[in-house]
């Protein structure tokens, strides 16, 4: 089993929440004491997990960079959907998915994982060049949401989408400049939900390939959100629609 380097309290608490035979063991900085360490370290020893005390020059060598709050683990990987067909034959009721065209900031990444699992959707799709990763800094900022949301990459985003398509899923992509607002939409029924990059929005096929346009309202000065908000928005008011049908 291929292992890689997970850390921060969140991620690594959900880890052994999740699936704690999957982490092999925890190094924890020497120097901290606290309630949160002391919770952690009884977690790892009800999962008979190995806690390995380091210093955090260490713990900074292992991941590159200083925002592990004292704590890493090294963990197998989990086994969640690696393709779209796997994905969707997995599901029951309609899907919900985002997919991510171009995302290049792991903080964002991380956000919309996070927010994905709260909201309630299947799986977050992206492509595997010209976007990030799902590194060990996306999967802290996720909170845990990286080993219970699939991320699945594909070569292709325009030939994924087709495919999802052919799968009776509709496509709902996000424009400042969509003449429908969002809160026309139908989310109900099976669909994904398509968000463009940071700066530059969709690509021009990634547009042409979504089968309608919303735009979310805007009331203040501001004229767009970050696009982890953006999903939220967008994702919980599938969320609500299918509430509201349901009941």
């Amino acid at each position: 089993m291929k292992s890689k380097m997970i850390f921060g309290f969140h991620a690594v608490t959900s880890r052994l929440r999740h699936d704690a035979s999957s982490v092999e063991e925890i190094y924890v900085d020497v120097q901290r004491h606290d309630k949160r360490m002391q919770d952690l370290l009884r977690a790892a020893e009800a999962a008979k997990v190995r806690v390995i005390h380091a210093n955090d020059q260490r713990l900074d060598g292992m991941v590159g960079t200083r925002r592990h709050q004292g704590v890493v683990a090294k963990a197998g990987e989990l086994s969640l959907a690696r393709n779209i067909d796997e994905l969707l034959d997995g599901i029951e009721g309609p899907p919900l998915l985002l997919i991510l065209d171009g995302i290049t900031d792991p903080h964002n990444l991380g956000a919309c994982l996070r927010v994905a699992d709260g909201a309630g959707a299947h799986a977050v799709i992206a492509p595997k060049d010209r976007a990030v990763g799902l590194n060990a800094t996306a999967a802290k900022v996720a909170s845990g949401a990286a080993d219970t949301v699939p991320y699945i990459t594909v070569t292709n985003i325009s030939r994924a989408m087709r495919e999802l398509q052919e799968r009776d899923i509709w496509l709902i992509g996000t424009s400042d400049d969509a003449e429908k607002g969002l809160y026309e939409a139908d989310f109900s029924g099976a669909v994904g939900l398509v968000m463009g990059s940071e700066g530059e929005g969709m690509r021009r096929l990634t547009r042409e390939n979504c089968d309608f346009l919303v735009s979310i309202p805007m009331f203040g000065s501001v004229e767009s959100l970050n696009v982890s908000v953006a999903s939220g928005v967008c994702l919980y008011e599938a969320r609500r629609q299918r509430l509201a049908k349901a009941g």
